[in-house]
């Protein structure tokens, strides 16, 4: 009988429990769920678990696995399972915490290890592949993630269901370590991280700030053609702009604040949208100066757990590219697919051919503003763009902001793993509590409908995406240095010079390696920092005036009159249309 991956996982996940509990008897055990790629499970005991642990928990594992363990259920009373679980005081707290219910409980027998737990398992351990999982790692956690609670041992594990398919995963990870932003970052000398000073924060290297510099011009053209009219508010604000907007109930916590010598709080910004708000809320707007396109790209800061920190795919301080649209409820449908498929334009210009959607609907939150009637509203309104439009998408349950649902946009990259990265928001909440008013064609005042979009999402985050997706190779337009000069000796400094001088006559950024190296030395730490075109220049080449060219994404090289290259050059890193 063949089973779902999630009830193999979690029933590998009762086997290595039982497996800890054989090895290390005074073992008190937490939990441990499915998770994508895997399971973990949570343990509290004096042995530091470490990877010499690793081989011995996975051969118990297996020879559990291959003894044909039964998985048995039973439905027991709180009391009863008070009885069973009165020597694991995690359990024992879960058990108080849940009589209050009263219901009938589901705990699960494998071997000498009883959980639990609601399933569904597998019938026999012999339904478990034997050599399709592998312990990844262990690290901390807090019980219940609770930072006032004891620190626990987690063990993550890899498991599928076939060893061939963990043997795919693993290969994808190597892969994806050796295409780590972090690692990347060191080998293109992009940015580096002072965790003692800034933790969170990026300290950006001259060739990695043009990359970001890039692709905030790139954004910022394609807007300004879409008649985006780009503003930029304070980085410090008064704290009840953000009690008045409702960031500060939810998100208070995370913001950087302090007070001023008048008493007062300020805030560095964690979001651009109160600030777009004050700035549409600047003078009379008619109802002809609607749709109205705000952007902003807006440096915000926002605190993050130092476990959570993640080179530049998960900082503190970070720039979006935000935009607010003001418009009306009959152009709302019309914004919405326009946001829409502009995001998709921009990920397939970075390559990114796979996207998808999804619906975020309202949770039942203490921090959700706005009546039931305008979530209706807003749920149905974007629910109709899409359907109206034959746009295919998913329903996110309870994903939706605090002040209204909104439409995420998920990329799929080279080796298969999903981002989410683009959105847009529909909120008639906030220009309500801001009281924006346009004035419509009756002469009165209307309250505008805004839209929340970003498409790059966090220029940090994107560009990690993009350079892991590429594995550094970034097209040419992008690339902080496109085309590096190397002569094979001394002599011929002064035409690598020329060369130089020529592409950047042509607005093409290129420079010379003069360094007293061994061309072919120069040559592999060119590669190895992802410079796209290494041009080599010697005797024959400033004879004929021409460069052998290597490229990074190719073995072979080629040999092409200057000026020809040039031309090549200066069309090839245009921004893309």
């Amino acid at each position: 009988m063949s089973y779902p991956i999630e009830t193999i996982r979690h029933s590998l996940a009762h086997v290595m429990a039982a497996a800890v509990q054989k090895l290390y008897p005074d073992v008190k055990f937490a939990g441990g769920p499915a998770i994508e790629n895997g399971f973990y499970y949570d343990f509290d005991t004096e042995h530091r678990f470490s990877e010499d642990d690793f081989e011995k928990i996975e051969k118990e594992m297996r020879a559990l696995i291959k003894s044909d363990g039964k998985f048995a259920q039973r439905n027991v009373s709180v009391a009863e399972a008070m009885e069973v679980f009165a020597d694991q005081p995690y359990k024992m707290e879960w058990l108080r915490e849940y009589d209050a219910a009263g219901d009938a409980l589901s705990v699960y027998a494998f071997r000498d290890f009883t959980d639990l737990c609601r399933g569904p398992h597998v019938a026999s351990s012999k339904d478990l592949p034997r050599d399709g999982f592998k312990i990844r790692t262990v690290a901390g956690a807090y019980w219940k993630g609770d930072a006032k609670n004891k620190m626990l041992q987690r063990i993550y594990v890899d498991a599928f269901a076939s060893r061939e398919e963990l043997d795919e995963f693993l290969k994808m990870q190597e892969e994806a370590a050796a295409r780590d932003n972090r690692k990347l970052g060191r080998d293109m000398d992009l940015f580096h991280f002072e965790p003692e000073y800034a933790p969170g924060a990026v300290f950006w290297h001259d060739k990695g700030y043009k990359i970001y510099r890039r692709l905030i011009e790139y954004i910022r053209h394609r807007q300004e053609l879409a008649r985006y009219q780009e503003i930029s508010t304070p980085a410090v604000m008064d704290r009840c702009l953000w009690e008045r907007s409702g960031h500060w109930a939810k998100y208070g916590e995370h913001n950087y604040s302090g007070k001023t010598q008048d008493g007062k709080t300020f805030c560095v910004k964690p979001m651009s949208c109160p600030g777009g708000m004050l700035v549409f809320g600047q003078g009379i707007k008619s109802y002809k100066d609607l749709p109205l396109y705000l952007a902003e790209f807006g440096k915000v800061n926002r605190y993050e757990a130092a476990g959570g920190l993640s080179g530049i795919m998960r900082v503190r301080e970070f720039t979006q590219d935000d935009a607010h649209i003001f418009c009306t409820e009959d152009q709302l449908e019309e914004e919405v697919v326009k946001i829409l498929r502009f995001i998709k334009d921009i990920y397939n210009k970075f390559g990114f051919e796979k996207i998808s959607m999804k619906l975020a609907t309202r949770k039942e939150s203490e921090f959700r503003i706005g009546s039931d009637e305008i979530w209706d509203r807003a749920e149905g309104a974007l629910r109709h763009a899409l359907d109206a439009n034959g746009i295919e998408y998913e329903i996110a349950p309870g994903d939706a902001a605090f002040y209204g649902p909104k439409i995420d946009n998920y990329l799929k990259d080279s080796m298969g793993r999903i981002w989410q990265c683009g959105t847009v928001q529909l909120d008639m909440n906030l220009p309500e509590r801001f009281d924006l008013s346009y004035i419509g064609e009756d002469g009165e005042k209307h309250r505008p409908i805004m839209l929340h979009r970003a498409m790059l999402g966090s220029i940090e985050r994107f560009m990690g995406i993009l350079l892991e997706s590429t594995g550094g190779n970034l097209p040419l337009w992008l690339s902080p240095e496109p085309v590096v000069v190397t002569p094979i000796s001394e002599k011929y400094k002064d035409y690598a010079l020329d060369v130089v001088g020529k592409l950047r006559a042509a607005g093409v950024y290129a420079r010379a390696d003069l360094r007293d190296e061994k061309v072919n030395y120069k040559i592999r730490e060119l590669s190895l920092a992802k410079t796209p075109i290494i041009a080599v220049v010697g005797e024959k080449e400033m004879a004929d005036n021409t460069v052998t060219l290597r490229r990074l994404a190719g073995a072979d090289q080629e040999t092409v009159v200057l000026d020809d290259f040039v031309e090549q050059m200066k069309n090839a890193v245009k921004l893309p249309e």
